[in-house]
């Protein structure tokens, strides 16, 4: 029976996706020993799940993640949306994710076509927060690399 139970549970959740997913390397782009991967899984409604995964955290700290518009090395690129911090404990962050931080909605397909990076930042604040611990290019760039710490373009302060 309680095999049957959690059979029935896994395919609940199975259910939620399409099987479409892409995933991303997040390169260590400062002193940190920080990297991992981020991975866009589709729902069946058309929207996306944002899983960042991380090695390297640890501690109950929670890191800042953004999705920039353009190339990682891009100076200021503008942020296009905040997910859902990484727990330094897990080395995790989940991000439902159905649109910009403008409130502009955006489907999976359109997600994965974007130009764009993601950054894990050490603080939201203060200079930490021109600190990234880890990042890449994602969506039609993502085969673009960078070139180590001198190519990752310090975000926008606010």
């Amino acid at each position: 029976i309680i095999l049957a139970l959690y059979g029935c549970e896994e395919s609940q959740s199975v259910s939620d996706f399409t099987g479409n997913e892409a995933t991303y390397a997040l390169q260590q782009t400062s002193d940190f020993a920080v990297s991992g991967t981020v991975t866009f899984k589709e729902k069946r409604d058309g929207s996306a799940l944002i899983l960042v995964e991380l090695q390297g955290t640890d501690g109950d700290v929670k890191l800042p993640v953004h999705l920039h518009l353009g190339d990682i090395s891009e100076p200021d690129a503008e942020v296009a949306a905040l997910l859902n911090p990484v727990v330094g404990s897990t080395g995790r962050s989940e991000t439902n994710f159905v649109q910009l931080a403008n409130e502009t909605p955006l489907s999976y397909n359109e997600l994965i076509g974007l130009e764009a990076s993601i950054k894990v930042h050490l603080s939201d604040v203060g200079p930490e927060r021109d600190i990234v611990l880890a990042g890449g290019n994602i969506g039609s760039i993502a085969s673009k690399g960078f070139n180590g710490r001198v190519g990752i373009g310090v975000c926008k302060s606010e």
